[in-house]
C-alpha cells in the first residue's frame, strides 16, 4: 500500500481552538500546548523543589521562574500550599507571605501570564491586584460564590480543578461508580454553577485532577479518556509531572520519573490536553513540539 493511500486511512486527532480571556491578556489555546511552569513556595512540596527557605525566598522563586520562562515556559503557576497527599491546610496571611512578593516581582518583569495555585478568595484577590491573572483552583468542584464573583470582576481565568475531599483526606476510600464520567459530570456542575454566578465560558479551564483523590488505574484511565472531556467544551489542563502513579508503574521515585512524565504529557497531548503543568519544562518543551507537530501534520 502506498504511503499516499495508508494516509486516507488516518484519523487525525484535532484539539479544539480557544481564546481564554485573562484579564487583559488573549491566550490562544489549541495549535500550540501550553507549558504551565510550577514554581512552589512551600517548604513540603511532594517534588521537593519549594523555595520557601531562608529570608530571600521570595528572590530565588522569581529566579527559578526566570529559568522556567528561558527554558519555554508559557505560564508560570505560583503556589504557596503544598497540596501534595495528607497535607495540612496553610492559613490564608501565611499563603500571601509566600506568594505575594513572588507574583508582584513577576508582574514587573511582565513576560508570562502569571497563575496563582490557590482555592482561597482573600489570597485570589490580593494575587490578581499583584498581577496575576489566572487562578488555578484545585477545590475546583466546590468553588464559593464569592471566589467566582470576585474572578469575573477581574476577568480572569480560573482552572477548575476535580478532587475527591482535600488534600489531606483525598486518598482516602476512593470510589467512583465511573471515574470519567462521574469526573466530567461534576465539571459540568462546577462550569454551570460559574456561569449562573457572572463568569463568562472563555474564562475557565478544566482539570481532570491526576492524582488528586484518585488510584493509579483512575489516574491512567483519565489519561486514556481525555477525549471525553471535549463534551465541556472548554480548554483543558493536565498536571501528571513527576506524580507518585508514574512512580508506581516505574517504580522510581520523585526526583527519577522524568521521561515517565514526559510520556504522560505526550499521551495527554495526542488525547487533547492544552495545557500541562510541569516541573521539567526544557524537556516538556521538546516533548510537546513533536507531539504537536505530529497531531497538527497535514
Amino acid at each position: 500500500m502506498t504511503l499516499a493511500k495508508q494516509r486516507s486511512f488516518t484519523t487525525k486527532t484535532q484539539r479544539k481552538v480557544y481564546r481564554i480571556q485573562a484579564g487583559a491578556q488573549t491566550i490562544a489555546l489549541g495549535q500550540q500546548t501550553k507549558i504551565m511552569g510550577i514554581v512552589n513556595v512551600t517548604p513540603d512540596s511532594f517534588s521537593y523543589d519549594g523555595q520557601l527557605k531562608g529570608p530571600d525566598f521570595a528572590h530565588r522563586a522569581v529566579m527559578r521562574a526566570k529559568r522556567l520562562v528561558k527554558r519555554g515556559a508559557d505560564i508560570i503557576d505560583v503556589g504557596g500550599e503544598s497540596t501534595r497527599p495528607g497535607a495540612k491546610p496553610v492559613g490564608v496571611q501565611e499563603e500571601l507571605r509566600r506568594v505575594i512578593p513572588v507574583i508582584s516581582a513577576l508582574a514587573k518583569w511582565n513576560k508570562v501570564p502569571l497563575s496563582v495555585d490557590t482555592y482561597k478568595a482573600d489570597v485570589a484577590e490580593q494575587a490578581l491586584d499583584a498581577g496575576a491573572v489566572i487562578i488555578n483552583n484545585i477545590m475546583g468542584t466546590k468553588p464559593t460564590k464569592r471566589l467566582i464573583k470576585m474572578v469575573a470582576r477581574y476577568n480572569a481565568a480560573i482552572v477548575l480543578m476535580h478532587i475527591k475531599g482535600t488534600p489531606r483526606t483525598m486518598q482516602k476510600n476512593i470510589a467512583y461508580t465511573n471515574v470519567v464520567k462521574d469526573i466530567v459530570s461534576a465539571l459540568k456542575h462546577s462550569i454551570d454553577f460559574c456561569l449562573d454566578h457572572g463568569l463568562n465560558r472563555k474564562n475557565i479551564i478544566i482539570d481532570p485532577g491526576i492524582g488528586f483523590g484518585k488510584t493509579v488505574e483512575d489516574n491512567l484511565s483519565i489519561i486514556n479518556s481525555l477525549t471525553e472531556f471535549k463534551t465541556l467544551d472548554c480548554p483543558l489542563l493536565l498536571g501528571t509531572s513527576r506524580k507518585s502513579f508514574i512512580g508506581h508503574v516505574l517504580d522510581k521515585e520523585v526526583n527519577n520519573r522524568l521521561y515517565g512524565s514526559l510520556a504522560t504529557v505526550a499521551a495527554g497531548i495526542i488525547n487533547g490536553a492544552h495545557i500541562v503543568r510541569v516541573h521539567d519544562v526544557k524537556e516538556t518543551r521538546q516533548t510537546a513540539l513533536i507531539t504537536d507537530a505530529i497531531i497538527n501534520e497535514g
